[in-house]
């Protein structure tokens, strides 16, 4: 079943307006969550209102609540969440630092205790339309640990997104490198258990500890546990994510004295970075087009199916795509949105 973006922003609209987001709110949320289902990332779009819904239920989410900044040091900004939707804390707290690196030449912030962040390539992407680069390293507290130590067998950390952004250039558009740190993202497992679909590979571990393409592992008690991608690099990388957004946020880590409630509450540790303050901006945008060009003219064994894309390109692709011709939702995930919607109250004809 495709959706037009059109239908798939009212509902989520609606849903947010009808649970108490003001509209200032539920725009900047159902636009962020529509840019992730038309970039692809649908683990992180519409389908996340049906988590929502519970966590508003619980008191885990607290609609209409800002960022709180905390700390101003100059460079340095922190900020506390408040339980609040992540979407908007994300976009506030990057508007700020985007902000003050225009300022100093570069803004470090750190995000405590929201909810769900969301696509962490969105703020990426909002870094690099000010121009700027930015590194984001992301934590996930109180939702049960979901991601395996290589060699382990038992999940030790959340799925811990990274993302490094850079500004477009006259040739190509920016450079956007976001990506969980395990192999699929938790809601990806969301997606094809709905859809009754396995991977293509083994992305997960079942209880045994055995690889498996059966996302079911992960949505069963007692639960599998999701690989880092590419074994010890992976790991490695989701264990400084952790230390990373967890300790400098002054968030925390999952490690077990932490209660954990079964909501997604993420820290995130972030740099902005002004590359005017480092160096002349023709010449590093002619340098980024030699790079690219040279990298994409590595032959391709299957070009039209396989071509070599720079970080950010497929989303591009996807979402021109998308836009035109609709997002594919399954019909098992598509009933559990209209269920939860109703559930809400939202009027039904907008469901249609």
């Amino acid at each position: 079943m495709r959706h037009s973006k059109e239908q798939i922003y009212k509902v989520t609209h609606a849903f947010l307006t009808q649970t108490g987001s003001d509209e200032y709110e539920a725009h900047l949320v159902a636009d962020h969550m529509l840019n992730a289902n038309l970039r692809g990332h649908d683990s992180h779009g519409i389908g996340m209102i049906t988590m929502y819904t519970d966590y508003l239920k619980r008191g885990q989410l607290h609609p209409n609540t800002p960022p709180t900044l905390v700390k101003d040091k100059g460079s340095i900004l922190q900020f506390q969440g408040n339980l609040g939707y992540g979407q908007r804390a994300g976009y506030e707290a990057t508007a700020q630092a985007i902000a003050r690196a225009k300022e100093n030449g570069i803004c470090m912030y750190t995000i405590a205790n929201c909810c769900h962040l969301g696509r962490i390539g969105t703020y990426g992407e909002q870094a690099a339309a000010a121009g700027m680069i930015s590194v984001h390293f992301v934590n996930v507290q109180n939702f049960g640990t979901l991601v395996a130590p290589y060699c382990g067998s038992e999940a030790r950390f959340g799925t811990n997104p990274f993302c490094l952004a850079m500004p477009k250039t006259d040739k190509y558009g920016p450079f956007i490198l976001d990506f969980a740190t395990s192999i699929v993202a938790m809601g990806k497992t969301r997606v094809a258990h709905l859809a009754g679909k396995h991977f293509d590979e083994p992305v997960m571990l079942d209880t045994a500890g055995h690889p498996t393409t059966d996302p079911s592992v992960m949505w069963q008690e007692p639960r599998g546990a999701l690989m880092a991608f590419a074994k010890h690099k992976g790991s490695g990388l989701c264990w400084a994510c952790e230390l990373m957004a967890g300790i400098l946020s002054g968030g925390g880590t999952i490690e077990p004295s932490r209660p954990r409630d079964g909501s997604i509450v993420n820290n995130m540790t972030a740099f902005v970075i002004d590359p005017a303050a480092l160096t002349n901006l023709e010449w590093m945008r002619r340098e980024i087009d030699a790079m690219n060009d040279y990298v994409k003219s590595s032959p391709a064994p299957d070009p039209v199916n396989h071509p070599v894309l720079m970080p950010g390109e497929p989303e591009r692709i996807r979402t021109a795509d998308r836009s035109a011709k609709g997002v594919e939702i399954s019909e098992g995930e598509w009933r559990s949105i209209v269920k939860t919607c109703l559930d809400a109250g939202v009027d039904p004809s907008v469901l249609e």
